[in-house]
């Protein structure tokens, strides 16, 4: 029997979204020029997934325990463990964690003005964090704060003592110019009670502190908005559940510089892989991740066992690695990528950078699968890509909605089939991708006619017309590839919310 293919999970964190006006009543991923996430739809299977159930807007964090295979309903505990967590805080049990934000509040008349102080806040988060971490909380001597900055505007909380519980309410009114909530307990217990006191006087105290602070101080100096309280949100605890590699039978790794995907794989025993320069933001090193995830399932980065066993020699004859079989070690089997600026994009209403993300991450793909198909022609292992979505993010709506996401799965020597052989990945540039201006956008009258010369090209290509290449070379930009053919699965050949729905 050959041996299994090795799963590359991609998952676009928002990718899914609804017809916009502007863009001729497409959606982003119509008007985007992403012909490798085409030829995963051509060189597979294809169709529409909603990630916990139908009619649902999920979070990230509900709809990726769903996609690995945990029934949320069961499982889910609040968001904050895996914040905490993801952010480098170990938890045990009785701990209790959120997931924050730094935000802007009116002292005055207790209204939070921002629930992000600033999205451009790695200059700051680091150091507010080491001003609270660690701090005294007044009334509660037997209890301890641990606070690590996460990304962007947000940070990690656990707090240690005894008589915690999760059952406890948020601080944060999830909407701007509304008042700074207090923590309620959500059930009718002493430890419910208590901890809701708790976490007040820790709203209270972090407000004090950062209050306080000459960073902030040079904020207000500079007409900024400053960062002085913290929002804590998804009260949460460790969860206990099944490994991952018990429950799939892969070893499994992630990349994901977003904390609470990180701390939600390190729940499950994934292994958390660093990327360089991915930070989970517009400015990320998006061919970090590719470069990461292939050097792990191609077996150039071994899981720590593995790895700790190559160090220290041979295995002895009938010794097996723990559920290795009797191939031994595989190294990693499962790999999963989260991709994170896509759906800011669509949180911050930004339609023509939704599609020019997009293009980013079709980049990203290409690189993937020129990796990945060198390694199988190498004979280093087969493998196959799963592309998706957590939810949509609809940039008319600026939130999550409860529209399902496109999917497709295929193996990735189809996948090169589909875009017409291994030649048409032979100029792939592996190194750093172009990012998109995200303050200077391109137009939507420019991105109108990208769209019109895309279905142009598709209708050539599906009615088995010729396409004209005697068309000015500056006309074709990059439309001069021929649009990927289906091999294997269903007729899908585009990668997008309409097109999959045809799909197998």
């Amino acid at each position: 029997m050959s041996e299994p293919a090795r799963v590359l999970f991609l998952l676009v964190d928002g990718i899914g979204d609804v017809s916009i006006p502007e863009f001729g009543d497409r959606t982003p991923l119509e008007v985007a020029h992403v012909p490798h996430l085409d030829a995963i739809a051509a060189g597979g299977l294809t169709g529409l997934l909603d990630p916990v159930e139908p009619g649902l807007a999920c979070g990230s964090d509900t709809a990726h325990m769903s996609i690995f295979g945990y029934e949320p309903r069961i499982h889910y505990r609040g968001r904050g463990a895996f914040e905490s967590m993801g952010a480098g805080i170990p938890m045990s049990p009785g701990d209790i964690a959120f997931k924050c934000n730094f935000a802007t509040l009116d002292p005055d008349s207790g209204v939070v003005l921002s629930r992000r102080a600033d999205r451009n806040f790695e200059h700051m988060g680091p150091a507010l964090c080491e001003a609270l971490d660690g701090l005294p909380l007044p009334g509660y001597p037997s209890h301890s704060v641990s606070v690590r900055y996460a990304t962007e505007h947000r940070c990690g909380v656990v707090v240690r003592g005894p008589g915690l519980t999760d059952a406890v309410g948020d601080t944060d009114p999830l909407r701007d110019r509304l008042p700074l909530k207090r923590a309620v307990a959500t059930e009718d217990s002493p430890e419910a009670h208590f901890t809701a006191g708790l976490v007040n006087a820790l709203s209270d105290a972090f407000r004090g502190v950062l209050s306080a602070h000459p960073l902030n101080a040079a904020r207000a100096a500079a007409g900024q908005g400053v960062a002085n309280v913290v929002l804590l949100r998804g009260c949460g605890c460790r969860i206990r559940v099944p490994a991952f590699r018990q429950q799939h039978g892969l070893r499994p790794c992630l990349v994901a510089p977003t904390k609470i995907i990180a701390g939600l794989g390190l729940s499950f025993d994934i292994d958390a892989l660093e990327a360089p320069g991915a930070t989970g933001s517009y400015h990320s090193a998006f061919h970090a991740k590719v470069d990461t995830i292939c050097d792990a399932l191609t077996g150039r980065i071994r899981p720590p066992q593995a790895a700790q066993q190559q160090e220290g020699g041979e295995q002895q004859e009938g010794e097996q690695e723990e559920e290795g079989g009797e191939g031994g070690d595989r190294g990693y089997e499962f790999g999963f990528v989260h991709v994170k600026a896509v759906d800011d994009t669509g949180h911050d209403r930004m339609a023509q950078n939704k599609v020019r993300f997009l293009e980013v991450v079709d980049r990203m793909v290409a690189q993937l699968l020129s990796r990945l198909a060198a390694a199988e022609g190498a004979g280093a292992g087969r493998y196959a890509v799963v592309l998706t979505g957590d939810h949509s993010t609809p940039v008319l709506f600026g939130d999550h909605s409860h529209e399902p996401v496109p999917f497709a799965i295929a193996s990735v020597r189809h996948a090169v089939e589909a875009l017409g052989g291994p030649s048409a990945l032979s100029s792939v540039d592996l190194g750093p991708i172009p990012l998109p201006d995200v303050k200077n956008p391109p137009s939507s009258e420019e991105l109108r006619r990208q769209a019109a010369f895309k279905d142009a090209r598709r209708r050539a290509a599906w009615a088995g017309r010729p396409w004209d290449l005697s068309l000015p070379a500056e006309v074709f930009g990059p439309w001069r590839e021929p649009w990927p053919q289906a091999v294997r699965g269903d007729p899908v050949r585009a990668f997008d919310e309409v097109s999959v729905a045809r799909g197998g």
